[in-house]
Order: structure tokens, then C-alpha cells, then sequence
């Protein structure tokens, strides 16, 4: 299984859809807030057997996506949010034990438009960064890979276009 995680694309989609096109085919397209719009245009990009998530960011003002899901992956319960409500910006600790105590296994987040891998004994905190506004050194657009292996074990692979 190969999904696809990206966030804060703020209605730039011209990376997007080259990274769509790099690294089909996709069993799974996760979005993680800050489309601002475009996410109704995501599931025309895509073949019908890919599956879509969007949750909703801080800049989705009209949007009426929710702000957090909780989606299984594989055997593992995942935890999809933009991330402005675990307070991200400062760092990851709210959102891992928050994720942890909810029993997740993965808590995918965006809106600090760095990426981020944390592997913690309890839960794996990722932020794939931002295809259109990167704010990490170097400011590369990134986008972040995650496949099962044939253990159906995760496998991460943070990306740059």
C-alpha cells in the first residue's frame, strides 16, 4: 500500500499535481489541511481507486471538512489533524501524548510547513511540511511517502520535489 501525505498547499496545486504524477499509482491521498479550496478538485486527479482524506486547516475558513479524523491504515490507527489546535508551532509534545493516551499509533499533522519524522516508543508524530510554502531550511517543498511493507509494517520516506 502506497499513500501519499502532503499539507499546506494554500491553493498553489501546480507541485501537487507533479508529485501526483511522479508517484503514481497511490492507493491513498491524505491531505492535511490548507487546501483552502482545491480539495474539491483532488478526487478529479485521481484514479476512483484512490482514496481521499482531507481534514480541514486553519485557513479553510469556509471549509466544512472536519477538523481531525481518525482513519486505519493498515494495523495501525492513525490520527489525521492540521494540527493548529495541539499548539505544533511550539512543538510536538501535546499532540504525541494526546495521540498516545487516545490510543493512535500515527499522528499526521501540518500547519508548522516543516516536516517532521518523531518515532517514539508509544507513536510516530509526521508532518510532511509544505509543497508550496516550505519553511525549513533550504525551503524545498516537501511531501512525505508512507507504504506497507509485506509485514504490513510502515515504512516512511520524507520527500523533496
Amino acid at each position: 500500500m502506497k499513500i501519499l501525505i502532503c499539507s499546506d498547499t494554500h491553493r498553489k496545486d501546480e507541485n501537487l499535481k507533479k508529485v501526483l504524477e511522479l508517484e503514481s499509482p497511490l492507493d491513498m491521498l491524505i491531505h492535511l489541511g490548507d487546501a483552502e479550496g482545491s480539495e474539491t478538485m483532488y478526487q478529479k486527479w485521481l484514479p476512483l481507486s484512490t482514496r481521499l482524506i482531507v481534514v480541514r486547516g486553519n485557513n479553510d475558513f469556509f471549509s466544512s471538512l472536519d477538523s481531525e479524523k481518525a482513519v486505519k491504515i493498515g494495523k495501525y490507527n492513525c490520527l489525521l489533524t492540521h494540527g493548529h489546535y495541539y499548539n505544533v508551532s511550539l512543538d510536538t509534545e501535546f499532540i504525541r501524548k494526546e495521540a498516545a493516551a487516545r490510543g493512535f499509533d500515527i499522528a499526521m499533522f501540518g500547519h508548522t510547513h516543516r516536516p517532521c519524522l518523531e518515532e517514539y516508543r508509544d507513536v510516530t508524530i509526521l508532518n510532511p511540511g509544505s509543497l508550496s510554502y516550505p519553511r525549513q531550511q533550504g525551503r524545498r517543498p516537501t511531501y512525505m511517502i508512507m507504504e506497507l511493507d509485506e509485514s504490513g509494517k510502515a515504512v516512511f520516506t520524507l520527500k523533496n520535489l
